[in-house]
């Protein structure tokens, strides 16, 4: 049996304050591979994108949620202080 397979958009959040959000897709994702797996996926994948800038690529994703990437550290002093800088 064929492994089944999914687009799934992940969306890197590099900056919850400046709303500075990125899209990446990834096609042909296999759901038979545990979250994690797919978590060490994208830690490896994320950083060798040319096509995204410096500061998505080196950036430290501690969190998931929703397939979103952040790091806690940002969400949690956004959350103490909700505003937008934009």
């Amino acid at each position: 049996m064929a492994a089944k397979e999914a687009t799934v958009t992940v969306r890197l959040i590099r900056s919850f304050e400046h709303r500075n959000f990125r899209p990446v897709v990834y096609h042909g994702v296999n759901l038979d591979q545990t979250v994690k797996e797919f978590i060490i996926f994208l830690k490896q994948d994320v950083p060798l994108r040319t096509s995204l800038p410096p500061p998505l690529r080196n950036y430290k994703y501690a969190s998931e949620t929703e397939i979103a990437f952040f790091c806690g550290e940002d969400y949690e002093r956004y959350k103490a202080n909700p505003t937008s800088s934009w």
